[in-house]
């Protein structure tokens, strides 16, 4: 009886020995994460400072947008706002519009990556984009603790379009041809005074990239565009492109992280950024050289990625500059 006691004592002070071990290595490994929070306070804490009372326009892609997406980047937009910034939402659709064109058996055809947009897919585009999509969003942000109102660019007249034409040369005649895209539009003018009025509330704007014509028509707008045209008109501090991509690569597939306006030229130039990012590279800096201070290109499918971007010195994406 004695040795089987004694086998037992030793053994429950082993699993005791063992337990300790296990509450140390937690609690060790617990500091190291309290002390890794602490340490990326810091470092968020003079980017916070630098961008107290400035304008971040945010566009957030369709790709991105599913439920979990959604509801990490609503909570970075809130802490955005706690911090003193002001972001501007403007989103996009396809995936969903496409989604939705496909249930009501309405074909589509796209140039250039542009849908071609008839009187009967534009009012489809116009309640996905400004029904479903943007209150989902205004949902989310206000679940967050933030107070958000969805817009379009028709209110307020806040975005006015002119038709967006397109030209193919003809490779054996060699003559252009104009491209009927439909109801595909451009900003021709963005109106400030209807989001300045935003600035010194709690209220953040989520818009769709609807405009309106100088006859009332309504255009479907690439929300790219919009929101460079919108970043330029309020004179913000950032341009936020959340996209599918990491960024801007090299052939090797490594990211660009900082990208001056004359190498993103050059890169054009030497085919290094070619397809879907040449158009987003365009937008960053017509609104660079419209004085807005930087513009970036993120993968919005990356949880916070907005913070990782904005308030730490290594970044997440290809940041765009002057020069």
């Amino acid at each position: 009886m004695s040795k089987d006691k004694n086998k037992k004592d030793k053994s429950h002070l082993k699993a005791m020995e063992m337990t300790d071990l296990s509450i140390q290595k937690e609690v060790k490994n617990n500091n190291h994460d309290w002390v890794m929070k602490a340490e990326t306070l810091c470092e968020a804490l003079p980017y916070m400072r630098r961008f107290a009372g400035e304008t971040f326009v945010i566009k957030f892609g369709g790709s991105a947008i599913n439920a979990d997406n959604v509801r990490k980047f609503a909570e970075d937009v809130v802490l955005l706002k706690q911090v003193g910034i002001n972001p501007v939402i403007v989103h996009g659709g396809g995936p969903q519009i496409g989604e939705m064109l496909k249930k009501l058996n309405i074909k589509t055809s796209f140039i250039d990556g542009l849908r071609v947009t008839d009187a009967q897919t534009v009012e489809i585009v116009e309640m996905v984009l400004c029904g479903s999509i943007n209150k989902n969003i205004v949902k989310e942000i206000n679940r967050a603790g933030g107070m958000a109102i969805g817009l379009s660019g028709k209110d307020g007249n806040m975005i006015t379009a002119r038709k967006l034409t397109r030209t193919k040369k003809d490779p054996n005649s060699n003559i252009e041809e104009i491209l009927n895209l439909g109801f595909v539009g451009e900003p021709s003018y963005v109106n400030p005074e209807v989001l300045n009025g935003f600035e010194n509330s709690d209220i953040i704007p989520v818009i769709a990239p609807i405009g309106v014509g100088e006859n009332g028509e309504t255009y479907n707008i690439n929300a790219d565009t919009a929101a460079g045209a919108i970043a330029s008109a309020l004179n913000a501090a950032k341009l936020i492109i959340l996209s599918d991509v990491d960024g801007v690569l090299l052939p090797n597939k490594e990211l660009i992280s900082h990208l001056s306006i004359s190498t993103a030229r050059k890169l054009i130039k030497d085919g290094v950024i070619t397809g879907g990012m040449i158009p987003k590279i365009e937008t960053c800096i017509t609104a660079l050289e419209s004085e807005v201070e930087y513009a970036h290109i993120l993968n919005g499918s990356v949880d916070h990625i907005l913070l990782m971007e904005i308030f730490t010195e290594s970044g997440a994406g290809t940041m765009i500059f002057y020069g």
